[in-house]
């Protein structure tokens, strides 16, 4: 099997993974995963995609993610590991797609705009 390199994106994070045949290791910035996302959610949130398809242990994945806080990286690197099982193997799209792993969360943060205070919040009006 060759490296599959796949990309995920949620809020302002983007994580591109390298997936190979290994035994499990998963490096995200150079550094070990559970040292990287230190709580338990998110390192359940990257290896949800694993469990559903029961390839737990069977891939090795080099992850480089940037921009966002915790939540959203792990969530973008949930969502590229997705896609890289769906490449592997066309039948973990059955297992995938229920749990919406791979839909991408369209939600960002939307933009202030001028003569405003935020982006929906207004200065205070005063009638007289």
């Amino acid at each position: 099997m060759e490296v599959i390199h796949t990309i995920g994106r949620r809020k302002t994070s983007v994580a591109r993974i390298y997936v190979s045949e290994g035994k499990g290791a998963i490096t995200v910035n150079k550094k070990d995963y559970t040292d990287y996302f230190p709580t338990p959610t998110l390192q359940y949130k990257i290896n949800q995609p694993f469990q559903l398809t029961e390839t737990v242990g069977n891939y090795d994945l080099k992850v480089t993610v940037k921009g966002g806080g915790f939540n959203g990286q792990a969530e973008a690197v949930r969502l590229a590991i997705s896609r890289a099982l769906c490449q592997i193997d066309e039948e973990n799209r059955a297992a995938l797609k229920p749990e919406g792993l791979l839909t991408r969360d369209p939600r960002m943060v939307e933009r202030k705009k001028f003569g405003q205070k935020k982006a929906r919040k207004k200065f205070q009006f005063s009638k007289r």
